[in-house]
């Protein structure tokens, strides 16, 4: 799976060995450099739990190890009632 832009990454030890500690990653851009085989430069934000950006960062990963992230969504706030619109009639002038 190559990545793209606005994807959230699960990125392990299976992407690349620097990676012992699991972490989430949001892609800004997938680079078109010359690597090895099976190997991408990416470029993007170090998420938290709650998937708020943390750190900027440029990694380099193994495509077969990447994983998509499933981000937990956070509740959905009560929605407010629309104010009912009333009709105002002119006065005569």
């Amino acid at each position: 799976m190559i990545p793209r832009s606005g994807d959230v990454l699960r990125i392990t030890r299976a992407a690349s060995v620097q990676f012992s500690t699991p972490m989430l990653f949001r892609v800004i851009r997938v680079h078109d450099w010359t690597t090895y085989t099976g190997w991408i430069w990416l470029d993007g934000y170090e998420l938290n739990s709650r998937g708020d950006a943390v750190e900027r960062r440029s990694i380099f990963v193994q495509v077969a190890g990447l994983q998509q992230a499933q981000l937990r969504s956070a509740p959905a706030a009560p929605r407010r009632a629309a104010p009912a619109q009333t009709s105002r009639k002119s006065a005569p002038r």
